[in-house]
């Protein structure tokens, strides 16, 4: 009987090692950490302050390079890409959404959404219907020709949810996505996160609470750049955080 055909891998960290400074000095952000994203899962990355989580993030993302390894994005080593085609992948491969948020204070929120489509030649009136429809899918319609300074945290948190979300993004990235918003929000956002992943995306989600680690199929617990504990949601999460 033929084995089912696994799902098509759309990340891949492979013994990927990020070093900052040089001799004594030197920080260990990351020590040789392996990690595998399929499409249709959801991967949650746990660990106390400091144990390179946001430093994962920034690597499966294209934002740094590792110093030892290699980040592979559907099939293709990131390392094989030049700036400009880096730049490209960025846009059309991985949503991120940032600790920080990073809206363009100057553009409205759908202006926001649309830039990374309209970077990558969509036509302004199509990139602003697909800015329109993330927006829609994060609960914020509404906002689309509001400037970030004339919304709350949470709501800009939406936003750049959202823009992680346009286009044909198959690979998202989110640091503490929930962080600007109370509770039932955040239970919202993780939902939209969700469905994207079930429809066929792969999702990574570093975050601090446990229960936000339960929307995700598997949890990866980093401690020290070190991968220290993982597996299924329901055993990983409650023993993991009983070890920090």
């Amino acid at each position: 009987m033929t084995a089912p055909r696994q799902p098509e891998i759309l990340l891949e960290l492979r013994a990927v090692h990020r070093t900052h400074g040089d001799g004594a000095a030197a920080v260990h952000a990351l020590r040789g950490v392996d990690l595998v994203l399929r499409a249709g899962e959801l991967v949650a990355v746990m660990g106390p302050s400091g144990s390179g989580k946001s430093t994962l993030l920034n690597l499966a993302g294209g934002l740094d390079a590792p110093t030892a390894g290699e980040v592979v994005v559907e099939g293709v080593s990131l390392d094989s890409y030049g700036r400009t085609e880096l730049a490209r992948v960025r846009r059309r491969a991985l949503g991120y959404v940032f600790q920080d948020l990073n809206l363009i204070p100057a553009l409205t929120a759908a202006e926001n959404v649309a830039l990374p489509l309209e970077l990558d030649g969509v036509r302004a009136r199509d990139a602003r219907v697909e800015a329109l429809r993330a927006l829609e899918e994060v609960g914020t319609p509404q906002l689309a020709d509001r400037f970030p300074d004339d919304m709350s945290g949470g709501q800009q948190q939406r936003v750049a949810i959202a823009r992680a979300l346009v286009g044909p993004r198959r690979v998202l990235l989110a640091d503490e996505p929930t962080g600007a918003l109370d509770s039932e929000t955040g239970e919202e956002v993780l939902a939209v996160l969700r469905r994207r992943v079930d429809a066929g995306a792969a999702g990574l989600l570093v975050t601090h609470e446990a229960r936000h680690a339960a929307w995700a199929d598997r949890v990866v617990f980093l401690r020290d750049g070190l991968v220290v504990d993982a597996g299924e949601t329901s055993a990983t999460v409650g023993g993991a955080v009983a070890r920090a």
